[in-house]
């Protein structure tokens, strides 16, 4: 019996290659002669450097809050792989409000490994706590944003609406001249009722009115984008991505955009791994309709399925009826149940995690 366990991280508890570990105990330990292949993965968000093995060079620079953080880029030969996450996340701030949260440490990831020789760069997106359309980053890497009077000003999501005009002629030449691929984890345009305020800034602490400031502002910047620069970032799919850092990576980096877990998958030699499994294990921490629109739970089901092999989803939460919007999930098995706890700590959501493991394969497999 082999059974593939590729879970993503479940965010602020356990890493992806921690939650892997984890389930193949519980798996060792009701089937022990089962053949598990751990394969912890990514879908361009966190942990993607985990996954791709990328060696991480450290870096400090602007948290989220603007206060200083440790951060890396990872290094996988010529490329540099940037974490959005590493530098911008939800998990990296005392409070959670994404009107006054930026990605300018984002873009000092980017201008360290530029000065280190690279002109190759993975952007992946994901586990964002900012709403800034990707500004932030941008004005690291030398974009210029102003206001009505000219005067030039780092915008975060709620001062979307004051930028005038954009700047893109003193963008670092060494930026400039790399080529950029930005890995999304979903495909959620920038504007409207599945754009990155509507759907996304909710998770990262924002109440109705913040929202509408964000969704406001983003339309207002999108504008602008298009009357300076001639690029209409309005539609793009995955422009949602990172409360609009997607489309700004487009906008202001000229970065192509690509499902982040099929270029992972692909990375990592999935469809061998599943032509002769018996089970796949995936999961994350909340599973919702959110996971159909280019998640690693949805890359890991259309590939399985296309291999016949059955899809367990172990998460921490899951939203009724989610597992029908993914052909091939067999079974959801959430670790909380009923009204979730405000905190969960990694310790008790390792043990969480182990225990439903356990009862997953005794359920699926025997």
């Amino acid at each position: 019996m082999k059974i593939v366990v590729c879970p993503d991280s479940f965010k602020g508890t356990v890493p992806s290659y921690r939650a892997a570990e984890i389930v193949k105990t519980a798996a060792l330990s009701v089937v022990p002669e089962a053949a598990v292949v751990t394969v912890p993965l990514a879908d361009g968000g966190e942990g993607t450097c985990d996954a791709l093995g990328a060696e991480k060079i450290r870096v400090r620079v602007a948290g989220p809050d603007g206060t200083p953080t440790d951060s890396f880029y990872g290094v996988l030969g010529d490329v540099a792989v940037i974490e959005l996450a590493s530098a911008a996340g939800l998990s990296q701030t005392s409070f959670h409000d994404p009107s006054l949260t930026t990605t300018y440490g984002v873009g000092e990831l980017f201008v360290a490994a530029a000065e280190a020789g690279f002109r190759k760069f993975v952007l992946a997106l994901g586990g964002s706590g900012t709403n800034d359309c990707g500004c932030g980053v941008a004005s690291a890497c030398g974009v210029r944003f102003c206001d009505a009077g000219g005067e030039a000003f780092i915008p975060v999501g709620g001062t979307l609406e004051l930028v005038s005009r954009i700047d893109v002629s003193r963008l670092d030449p060494r930026i400039a001249e790399s080529e950029i691929t930005v890995m999304c984890d979903v495909d959620n345009p920038l504007l409207g009722e599945r754009g990155a305020a509507r759907v996304f800034a909710p998770q990262k602490g924002a109440d109705a009115g913040t929202v509408e400031l964000l969704e406001k502002g983003a339309r207002s910047v999108a504008s602008v984008i298009k009357r300076d620069l001639g690029i209409d970032v309005s539609a793009i799919p995955g422009g949602g991505a990172a409360g609009g850092c997607g489309a700004g990576a487009v906008a202001f980096l000229g970065a192509k955009l690509m499902r982040g877990i099929d270029a992972i998958l692909d990375a990592v030699g999935f469809d061998a791994l599943l032509e002769d499994a018996d089970l796949a294990v995936t999961g994350e921490g909340r599973f919702d309709a959110t996971s159909a629109d280019g998640k690693v739970v949805s890359g890991v089901a259309s590939r399985a399925l296309k291999y016949e092999v059955p899809v367990a989803v172990v998460c921490g939460v899951a939203e009724e009826g989610a597992e029908k919007l993914i052909p091939g999930v067999t079974g959801v098995f959430p670790t909380l149940r009923g009204t979730p706890p405000a905190v969960i700590t990694p310790e008790e959501a390792e043990k969480s995690l182990y225990k439903t493991a356990e009862e997953m394969i005794k359920l699926t497999l025997l």
